[in-house]
């Protein structure tokens, strides 16, 4: 028995696994109400790719909503990215004309990122208001500089920016997962091993505390912020390569990112942020409306059960948080056990019972 419930709290300690089985159960209940496009690998290649730019966009943004802060220009740092790789691969020699486009969309989106940062850290605009005003203005700096229009990226399935960032390993498995993992690995470890880590979680614990324990706060949250808009301009880059067009309004998925940070088990409240449960996260959300559709369910019922989802994930994410799923499992097994009797309460009640 003391076994098992060191499994159990061993489990409970993972981070991100009880997402892990809300995922695990969801393609479970998929391959049952629809086998026949479920039991195919090919519609898992097909979440592998599509899913990793929204992955990539919600681990920036779990680093954030970690720190207390909240960042919603990152949609227009997805657009803006992929125009400054456009307009590298188009103006210069494909050849180099590519890592051009990758530089300037990188340094693109940390100018965007560091100026949030000032005007959240130092000017002290609160972030909500900041990065909502420079998701307006950078999606406009954008259709501006394209003309509106979109552009195709001549000649791109044979370049080798392409091939490296979303080639096909093997022939079939997208690289693009693999680098959204690594990513996530790399965050992982910023965060949970790392002083700029620390001091995120300091910060959005209680950013007055973090000062006192020597933490550069606005120092900290510029860098954030200006990391945020690198990993927004990765995020680009890849959606870019990968459909082989820049269109203006291109990194629309600013609410499927915030569900799969929500989802994965970061504290809205800040302080505390689940790297792996957001990866995990990302993928329900981008599995559930290719399943609904495919289970034959009107289309119309896919925002209905991405919401029943999402909120049952919430409350599952409450109740085994902190590793506190030794704490569940106790409550079920004494849901039904009689309350203990009290000798001296039962004592005091025959007295008041007793005749004078």
């Amino acid at each position: 028995m003391n076994s098992v419930r060191s499994l159990v709290k061993f489990v409970g300690r993972l981070e991100g696994f009880p997402i892990a089985m809300v995922l695990l159960g969801l393609y479970i209940a998929l391959i049952i109400a629809a086998p026949a496009v479920f039991t195919h690998p090919l519609i898992y290649i097909s979440f592998l790719e599509t899913v990793p730019p929204t992955l990539i966009a919600a681990l920036g943004l779990t680093l954030v909503i970690t720190a207390g802060e909240i960042d919603l220009s990152f949609p227009a740092v997805v657009s803006l990215s992929g125009f400054a790789l456009s307009w590298g691969w188009k103006t210069f020699d494909p050849a180099f004309g590519a890592w051009i486009g990758i530089g300037l969309a990188l340094a693109a989106g940390a100018l965007v990122g560091y100026i949030n940062g000032v005007m959240v850290a130092r000017i002290g605009v609160p972030s909500i208001m900041a990065t909502l005003a420079a998701n307006f203005f950078w999606y406009g700096i954008s259709i501006l500089l394209a003309g509106g229009l979109q552009v195709t990226l001549k000649g791109s399935q044979d370049n080798f920016v392409h091939q490296l960032l979303v080639g096909r390993l093997f022939g079939a498995v997208p690289v693009q997962a693999f680098w959204a993992l690594a990513l996530a690995a790399l965050l992982w470890f910023i965060l949970n091993r790392h002083k700029f880590g620390e001091g995120i979680m300091f910060i959005g614990d209680n950013a007055n505390v973090a000062r006192v324990m020597g933490v550069n706060v606005e120092a900290t949250r510029v860098r954030l912020f200006a990391l945020q808009g690198m990993i927004a301009a990765f995020a680009g880059i890849i959606v870019t390569l990968d459909i082989g067009v820049f269109y203006p309004d291109q990194g629309n998925f600013l609410l499927p990112a915030m569900a799969s940070v929500f989802i994965g088990g970061t504290s809205i409240a800040g302080g505390a942020g689940s790297v792996f449960g957001t990866v995990f996260g990302a993928y329900v959300i981008g599995s559930l409306a290719a399943g609904v559709v495919a289970t034959t369910i009107s289309g119309y019922w896919v925002q209905v059960v991405e919401g029943v989802v999402m909120a049952a994930v919430i409350v599952l994410n409450a109740a085994t948080g902190k590793g506190n799923m030794a704490a569940l499992s106790s409550r079920f097994r004494h849901w039904r056990a009689p309350v203990a009797s009290n000798p001296r309460q039962e004592l005091l009640q025959k007295d008041d019972t007793a005749p004078s």
